[in-house]
């Protein structure tokens, strides 16, 4: 029997507010990271991805403070990312609360970090976060660090295989050229990675609506889908969307289940 499929909603922070674009650019301001949080996560998300995209860019790392508070309002997983250098940093994302780390342009710098953190913090723990564009040809895709400004010359597919066998237990991998397009995740990209590693893969940059997620939980492969600016601009509610994709046949984890004001009472005596 397949892994039922997972739908993570995605905020990208900084300065404490969560803003989205489009190919990483042109950005609005969406709202309060932690009201947020706890705002997709009643809705029946599975889990909350929070990346502090100032974080690398200018050389710190991610707001502690910020993910303390979104731990503590949140009772499902947290994944944090941003600015992770170290293994002290990844350890202080899961001191605050966090429940998995989000490492990219660290480990495109010191690749050995993954293994660090691995060994010492856990697979389980370790998000690889694989920011990918489509190469001149169209038949490969590059990996860009530093919130897609460096273009490293890395292929995607292949950095995908080398973080997994370092110790990463996820990827978090996100088309550039779809990002906050909604035109659709590039498909192609998702079903290479998934196919060429053994841990789950989280579709991401791109979804326009139901029909684009159902595309990336069954064509390209991924164990979830990654949203952001559906759930931003009021395009799309969690509950529909999970309805919507059990109707399609995509066996999707259930809703969150809260006792009425009578079972409540009645439990009280």
């Amino acid at each position: 029997m397949s892994l039922r499929k997972r739908i993570i909603a995605c905020l990208d922070v900084t300065g404490g507010r969560v803003v989205k674009g489009t190919r990483f650019v042109d950005l609005f301001d969406a709202g309060d990271a932690v009201e947020l949080a706890a705002l997709y996560a009643a809705e029946g998300a599975d889990e909350i991805v929070i990346l502090d995209i100032g974080a690398t860019h200018d050389r710190r790392p991610a707001l502690l403070e910020l993910i303390s508070r979104a731990a503590a309002a949140l009772d499902v997983p947290l994944t944090v990312g941003g600015g992770v250098r170290s293994l002290d940093d990844a350890a202080a994302f899961l001191d605050a609360g966090a429940d998995k780390v989000s490492v990219n342009s660290g480990a495109l710098r010191d690749p050995g970090l993954l293994d660090r953190i691995a060994a010492r913090l856990g697979s389980q723990s370790l998000v690889i976060s694989i920011d990918a564009a489509r190469s001149v040809a169209g038949n490969d895709w590059s990996v860009r660090g530093v919130s897609g400004t460096l273009e490293t010359r890395r292929d995607a597919v292949a950095w995908a295989r080398e973080a997994v066998a370092r110790g990463a237990g996820e990827v978090l991998l996100t088309s550039i050229d779809r990002d906050g397009t909604r035109a659709g995740y590039d498909l192609a990209l998702t079903r290479a990675v998934s196919e060429a590693v053994r841990v789950p893969v989280i579709a991401s940059g791109g979804a326009g609506g139901v029909e684009d997620i159902v595309a990336a939980l069954t064509e390209g492969g991924a164990s979830a889908a990654l949203l952001a600016s559906l759930l931003h601009r009021g395009m799309v509610t969690i509950p529909d969307l999970k309805a919507a994709l059990a109707a399609r046949g995509v066996s999707v984890r259930p809703l969150p289940s809260y006792p009425s004001p009578q079972e409540v009472a009645a439990w009280l005596g």
